[in-house]
């Protein structure tokens, strides 16, 4: 099944840190709003928790890389990596407190709190850990950093964060220089929803010198980085590399890309620089990251 969030929901998603990408039913997938945040150390523990509760995309890929993922006993609907996870009809978006107690947790990691569910989990004697959308690579490495200290992995966190810096710090220093700055286009939905440079997705591609074509549209930031464009705007815009962050949300490739109207004259599909993206990796802010760098990096190098 695939399901496309409409554009207001879209936008309203955004406004609390959530877009949808490989959504089905109303699901979600986490990204990031730009500006900065603060770091949430997590709740004082007196053991490490022994029966966690992820519900956060996220988080579920983060404590598995950590080597805690047999201590997961339960993970929401759209938490689908690694193929290991203990997946359950838990909503992300819309989190039931008597659900989650259901599978007795010691430790409820969450990415999104509507109100009252950290509340009411704690008032049921629950720790609970919310991690809203980071807003930097920085943010990310911090995340993880307090996952590992409140599931009594430090070492093991510290070690990922380390990989993870020195991989990325790799694939910079793998980028062949050029003579001209290569602009890119990067699609959320058909509906034309992207990102701009102040973002967390923008700051990847910054990474291998890409520039944003995206970035005139929300200059003045009322749409928080995430801007609705027009098709007139991209084909004015003509960007070199089109990424496509919707294949499997939204079914789209280069075909259907070449075939929307007045589509087929933009640089990008005249040189076969449509890049289908993997919506998860996309669209995450753990461990991934390194993954999505590094099919960004290879398109660059590989451009003409």
């Amino acid at each position: 099944m695939i399901h496309r969030l409409a554009g207001s929901l879209v936008v309203a998603l955004m406004a609390v840190g959530l877009v949808a990408s490989t959504s089905c039913g109303g699901a979600y997938s986490s990204v990031a709003l730009s500006g900065s945040s603060e770091v949430d150390h997590g709740p004082a523990l007196d053991d490490a928790p022994d029966r966690i509760v992820s519900i956060s995309t996220v988080a579920t890929e983060i404590l598995f890389a950590i080597g805690v993922g047999d201590r997961v006993v339960a993970v929401d609907a759209q938490s689908n990596y690694p193929a290991e996870v203990p997946i359950t009809n838990l909503s992300g978006f819309e989190p039931n407190v008597e659900a989650i107690l259901g599978f007795q947790p010691d430790l409820v990691v969450l990415s999104y709190d509507p109100g009252d569910v950290v509340a009411s989990l704690e008032a049921a004697g629950v720790a609970t850990l919310l991690q809203g959308a980071a807003y930097t690579i920085a943010d990310a490495y911090s995340q993880i950093e307090v996952l590992g200290s409140v599931t009594g992995n430090e070492k093991a966190a510290t070690a990922l964060v380390t990989d993870m810096r020195a991989e990325i710090t790799s694939l910079i220093d793998s980028v062949e220089p050029r003579n001209d700055s290569l602009t890119y286009y990067h699609e959320l939905d058909e509906t034309l929803y992207t990102v701009t440079s102040s973002t967390f997705i923008g700051e990847v591609y910054a990474l291998a010198g890409l520039v944003n074509a995206a970035d005139p549209a929300d200059a003045d930031g009322s749409a928080w980085g995430y801007p609705q464009v027009s098709a007139e705007y991209i084909l004015d815009a003509d960007p070199d590399l089109i990424f496509l962050a919707d294949t499997l949300c939204c079914a789209q490739d280069a075909v259907t890309v070449a075939d929307r109207p007045g589509w087929r004259n933009l640089t990008a599909v005249d040189t076969g620089q449509i890049v289908e993206l993997d919506d998860d990796v996309a669209s995450r802010w753990g461990p991934r990251i390194v993954d999505f760098l590094r099919v960004i990096v290879d398109t660059v190098n590989s451009a003409d």
